[in-house]
């Protein structure tokens, strides 16, 4: 039966699929009262993105997905054209704000109740009265231009600076703009500006073949790339009604636990060199590369991208294969446990890193928090544990948490995962079953609409597609970092600006992710 908190959702029904998934249409006055409910539920906003569907609903179609007791509450609610507007659930769910921002910049429909109307993921690459995901955008409209005119909030006192920082960084790193306002070293405001990665992925996707957009979905964010061609898979499967081998399943969660590594060990090393222990970013480094090269040599790939794919994977372990794993993975778990006991040790981090960044347990509640960073502020949440699916049902996932909500309690829970993916591995090493690793699905006439969920190495992947005669027709994958970069901004607060690099670090949220 569906949670009490989704009485207000009319033509309710649980989807047929290994994923737990409820979906409804609401009318426009039940859309925030729904969200309401499901907040005080203590349920949170996943994915918000819209779609034009003129003829088939003579008029815009507005989604919203939330997490909730049950699982995926997905609802629906018909925007009229004439007005293409609907009410806002920002005031409910504060990483809904972009997400509508969003709405409007590329389907053009407009939230009401809030006072945040600029631009977001646009800049000046397409004309403010045009939008990409209507049927009737122009492509030769399209340019590189850069936005000149942005309206960053203004400094409320005279004695406050603002120190401009990118999109363009000093390393070599995705672009974004991070507007600060400080009194003396002490950060008052940070105001973030992203879109400068905007690839125009959801136009990209549309007319795609089921193999043409597996490739995409693995580049969305290539650090993450197993998880969205995971949850991506998972979409097609259901739209196809399709059993995938069990062999394949554990040798995706083997992937994703591997991806799952080689960034927790990218970012120890790069916030202990962050902090000024050069030592940590050489030693997890050489770490991360040994991984890497195990990748390339046993799965075809150093970030095991289009290993998997809707039907399976494109690999499979040989005996000799899984003993090299197996010695590789008790001589990293060694490794891995004395550089934690060594950075314990070191008062000069310590110094650094504790009680800076913080969010408390309240505050991450609040923003909605999830993966690493939630769970380093009290955020007990992981699919793994709470909607486990093949293998995980079968794993027992120990769940990594810590209350302090700082950078130190980031890297704490960084360490922990870590140990438990390895724990993993083994395990899946010893208990991979026999049988094919990929079975071909038949697309010719696909249709209908699927949704895939994974608990990548940032928190959950979401991905919602919809497909007709075979090729995709719309789809919405949603990264953590959209409700994650919010986060940020609150957590430098009355830290200095020399330790934005540490904090953010901590975080290391997408911007191609979130850009799209």
């Amino acid at each position: 039966m569906p949670n009490p908190a989704l009485r207000v959702l009319t033509d309710f029904r649980q989807w047929g699929t290994t994923l737990p998934v409820w979906s409804g249409r609401l009318c426009k006055e039940y859309w925030p009262l729904a969200a309401r409910n499901i907040r005080a539920q203590g349920g949170r906003l996943l994915a918000l993105w819209g779609e034009e569907r003129r003829a088939e609903e003579s008029g815009y179609l507005v989604h919203a997905a939330f997490l909730a007791e049950t699982g995926i509450v997905h609802t629906e609610m018909i925007v009229d054209p004439a007005t293409a507007i609907c009410p806002s659930l920002a005031a409910i769910f504060p990483a809904a704000l972009r997400m509508e921002r969003t709405l409007y910049d590329l389907l053009g429909v407009r939230t009401t109740g809030t006072n945040d109307t600029r631009p977001w993921l646009r800049h000046a690459a397409w004309p403010a009265d045009q939008f990409p995901l209507r049927a009737d955008f122009r492509t030769e409209n399209l340019g590189t231009a850069g936005d000149g005119d942005y309206a960053f909030v203004p400094a409320a006192s005279l004695d406050t600076h603002e120190i401009p920082v990118g999109p363009i960084h000093a390393g070599i790193i995705e672009p974004g703009h991070f507007r600060f306002q400080v009194l003396g070293e002490e950060i008052l405001r940070l105001e973030e500006r992203f879109g400068y990665t905007h690839k125009g992925v959801e136009r990209l996707f549309q007319g795609l073949d089921v193999v043409a957009g597996a490739r995409l979905a693995g580049r969305i964010s290539g650090d993450s790339t197993v998880a969205y061609a995971w949850s991506y898979a998972q979409a097609v499967e259901q739209i196809a009604n399709a059993q995938v081998p069990e062999r394949a399943q554990w040798l995706r969660a083997l992937c994703l636990e591997r991806e799952r590594m080689a960034n927790h060990l990218g970012d120890l090393g790069a916030i202990g060199n962050d902090a000024g222990l050069a030592f940590a970013l050489t030693q997890f480094q050489a770490l991360k590369e040994d991984l890497l090269r195990e990748n390339q040599r046993y799965f075809g790939h150093r970030y095991l991208m289009d290993r998997v794919l809707p039907g399976g994977v494109a690999f499979d372990l040989t005996a000799t294969a899984i003993a090299a794993l197996h010695s590789a993975g008790q001589a990293l778990k060694t490794a891995v446990g004395r550089l934690q006991e060594i950075l314990a040790e070191h008062g000069g981090l310590r110094d650094r890193v504790v009680q800076l960044g913080v969010i408390s347990p309240e505050r991450a509640a609040h923003l909605g928090l999830m993966g690493v960073a939630g769970r380093a502020s009290g955020q007990a949440w992981d699919l793994r544990v709470q909607f486990p699916h093949t293998p995980y049902d079968q794993l027992q996932v120990r769940m990594a948490t810590a209350t302090e909500g700082d950078v130190a309690a980031r890297m704490a829970v960084r360490f922990l995962e870590i140990s438990e993916s390895l724990r993993l591995q083994e395990e899946i090493l010893q208990k991979l079953p026999d049988g094919n690793v990929y079975h071909p699905l038949d697309l010719r006439d696909a249709a209908g609409e699927g949704v895939g969920w994974v608990e990548g190495w940032r928190g959950e992947i979401f991905f919602w597609l919809r497909m007709e005669q075979g090729n995709i027709c719309q789809c919405r994958p949603q990264d953590p970092s959209w409700t994650l970069w919010p986060a940020l901004e609150e957590a430098v607060l009355r830290d200095i600006v020399a330790d934005f690099p540490l904090i953010n670090k901590s975080f290391n949220l997408s911007y191609s992710g979130h850009d799209l």
